[in-house]
């Protein structure tokens, strides 16, 4: 009898393996790459609403990253998330807004504003972006949420943890990349940290915590 592989958590030193060769191609041989950032105002660059600071938001922190790391590529970090979003409205233009950018590599972090919609609606909606990409060939990295302040980030009945454990374990189902924001601010309050430290407003990051978040991006980008 066959016996069936159990789906687990891509690797982070392979997954992402076909986008650094490529960005290793020098010119004239080369092409531009291009990383989609899909989700909702943290991904926008929403500090205290309405105030946007695109510069100091990750997808620009793992731009410049990116170039740093790949000196010779052409790189282009684009951001399709709408402030405000939830992944179930996110789905809904996933086909429209993300996919004919022809991305090599898609993030999606939208557990933040899911918790209005409940963790059925969230998964559904997930599943549904991580499937259409997969069927595009193209991988995808899921994002835990980065914290409410609100929230009670080592209870298991919050909702914002409950979400958090929802991505990991779709990431786990559909063997794509996971990029774990909220264990990585968690850690950080453990040790000590003030989570007001990291937070611009309630509910989004401050340029240290995406900072936080653009250096777990990195570590898929080998």
């Amino acid at each position: 009898m066959a016996l069936v592989k159990t789906p687990v958590i891509a690797d982070p030193a392979t997954y992402l393996a076909e986008f650094s060769r490529l960005a290793r191609v020098d010119w004239p041989e080369n092409r531009t790459l291009h990383v989609v950032c899909h989700g909702h105002s943290v991904p926008s660059g929403y500090f205290m609403t309405p105030e946007i600071r695109t510069m100091e938001s990750y997808p620009h922190l793992l731009h410049v990253a990116l170039a740093r790391r790949f000196p010779h590529a052409v790189i282009n970090v684009i951001v399709t998330a709408i402030g405000g979003e939830t992944s179930v409205q996110g789905a809904g233009r996933f086909a429209a807004d993300v996919l004919p950018h022809r991305p090599d590599v898609i993030t999606i972090d939208y557990a933040l504003n899911d918790r209005g919609d409940g963790l059925e609606a969230a998964r559904r909606a997930w599943t549904v972006m991580i499937r259409q990409a997969k069927l595009a060939r193209v991988p995808v990295l899921l994002l835990t949420p980065t914290p409410d302040q609100a929230a009670s980030l080592s209870d298991p009945a919050d909702s914002l943890v409950q979400h958090a454990a929802q991505v990991r374990a779709l990431a786990a189902e559909h063997g794509v990349g996971l990029v774990d924001s909220f264990a990585v601010f968690r850690r950080r309050v453990e040790k000590g940290t003030k989570l007001a430290t990291l937070m611009s407003s309630g509910n989004h990051p401050n340029l240290a915590g995406h900072k936080l978040v653009a250096a777990e991006l990195m570590k898929w980008f080998r």
